[in-house]
């Protein structure tokens, strides 16, 4: 089995030549959506199901790309264009992904841009208690919350509002409070000051309720959910956030710290949605005490992530609970009918994934999931 590549730029990237919104066909995708649409309601309403979902993805929109609306928009638009050769239960949708540190700006950060990089954001902050005395701002007041609204509103004008649109990419509370302060600080007070770590991580989840609110405005119904790294559709509920820091906590640390700011968040919007790098398996223990959670991704194969899950201990927890598991699998037809084989359990929500490189290789992986399920 190949092993993660760590001179790509991006692991679940394709190749895409970027088409202009004046050259796609917006009529011809809203039908395909459409269509699929289909589909993605019947697999949210069943009580255990799988899908398929070619995620198409332009490693340049989620590095230095993501700083042109218009390249980025472009970029897109020929991921969508594309998507639509291969063979997939779940339509792909546009992002206005604006680096990781959105709700950090609320803080007076601001973003660095590396030659070539995606933005980074820097911590302004030593201690937790330092960053509870600051006032933050408005996330739309800010300069990287004023350019993600003007870009939903240049997708949405461009695309003449037919196009699936979700959220930018929502970072946790917890991920968050570690653009902002230094991280050893942040994981040493969840031991020492916990009381002071729920008190900023909760003032965070205020922020972004009431930033994902305005640009819901924006949004209105070509919204799809739960956003960012997940299969998304019209038809689905719930928030993602990503809470990669939750490998670093003890479960009872993250239960009693992290989760109430998490589930804050995400019953605002239809029911928290998770998704971490890394194996987080460990963690699965406390998930179930995530109040309406919704969904989970993970990566389950060496080629998605130098340190994939197990795919054991997600088949046990999760058939039967109705979270559904969007497992990512970047690899050939063998390692991702292997890997489902192991993920698949009756009573089971399953959304399988793929990044095949071929229309022809996508159709047998499809059929061969479906067959493997008995779906």
């Amino acid at each position: 089995m190949k092993q993660f590549d760590i001179t790509k730029r991006d692991s679940q990237a394709t190749e895409i030549t970027p088409v202009s919104p004046e050259r796609f066909d917006l009529d011809a995708y809203a039908a395909y959506e459409n269509e699929l649409l289909k589909k993605t309601g019947a697999f949210w309403k069943a009580r255990s199901g799988v899908a398929v979902y070619r995620r198409m993805r332009a490693a340049e929109v989620f590095a230095d790309g993501s700083r042109d609306m218009q390249r980025s928009l472009a970029l897109q638009l020929g991921c969508l264009q594309k998507s639509m050769e291969y063979k997939a239960d779940i339509p792909n949708f546009l992002e206005p992904w604006y680096g990781i540190g959105v709700y950090a700006s609320a803080y007076g950060i601001d973003y660095v841009w590396n030659p070539g990089q995606a933005p980074a954001s820097h911590y302004r902050f030593e201690t937790v208690a330092e960053a509870l005395q600051y006032e933050p701002q408005p996330v739309a007041q800010t300069a990287v919350g004023k350019h993600v609204l003007e870009m939903i509103d240049y997708f949405m004008n461009r695309t003449k509002g037919k196009l699936p649109l979700c959220f930018t990419d929502a970072q946790s509370p917890l991920n968050t409070s570690t653009l902002t302060v230094n991280t050893e600080s942040v994981m040493m007070d969840m031991i020492l000051d916990p009381g002071t770590v729920k008190r900023f991580l909760d003032t965070l989840a205020g922020l972004m309720i009431d930033f994902v609110a305005e640009q819901k405005k924006l949004i209105g119904e070509c919204l799809v959910n739960p956003g960012h790294s997940f299969a998304s559709a019209r038809n689905f509920d719930g928030y993602g956030q990503s809470d990669d820091n939750i490998v670093m906590l003890s479960n009872r640390d993250y239960l009693e710290c992290a989760v109430p700011s998490f589930e804050k968040v995400g019953q605002a919007y239809g029911g928290p949605v998770l998704h971490s790098c890394g194996d987080y398996s460990n963690k699965l223990p406390v998930m179930s005490e995530i109040k309406g959670l919704r969904m989970m991704d993970a990566a389950f194969s060496p080629e998605t992530d130098p340190n994939p899950n197990p795919a054991l201990p997600f088949a046990e927890t999760l058939a039967g609970s109705g979270i559904v598991l969007n497992a990512r699998i970047v690899g050939d037809i063998d390692v991702i009918k292997q890997t489902v084989r192991q993920l698949w359990r009756p009573g089971m929500k399953l959304i399988v994934v793929t990044y095949c490189q071929t229309p022809e290789e996508q159709e047998r992986v499809y059929d061969a999931v479906h067959e493997i399920c008995g779906q």
